[in-house]
């Protein structure tokens, strides 16, 4: 399957959200990594998988999304 990786700015601009909302609110609140987020090669940058936030959107928390949170 193919994913389709935005940073943070970019996902800002799709989502229209502002960056530090997203940095401070949602991640690791509503978006968890290894499910809506990555950290490629163990460093600082973040890469959020679109597919993943744009199902997160349309259908909220489930019970799936939250066990894999985990």
């Amino acid at each position: 399957m193919d994913f389709t990786y935005l940073t943070t700015e970019e996902l800002s601009s799709v989502i229209k959200y502002d960056k530090r909302v997203i940095r401070e609110q949602l991640k690791d609140s509503v978006l968890f990594e290894g499910v809506h987020y990555i950290r490629p090669f163990g460093g600082r940058k973040i890469l959020f998988i679109w597919e993943r936030v744009e199902e997160e959107m349309l259908n909220g928390a489930t019970a799936a999304s939250l066990v894999i949170g985990l």
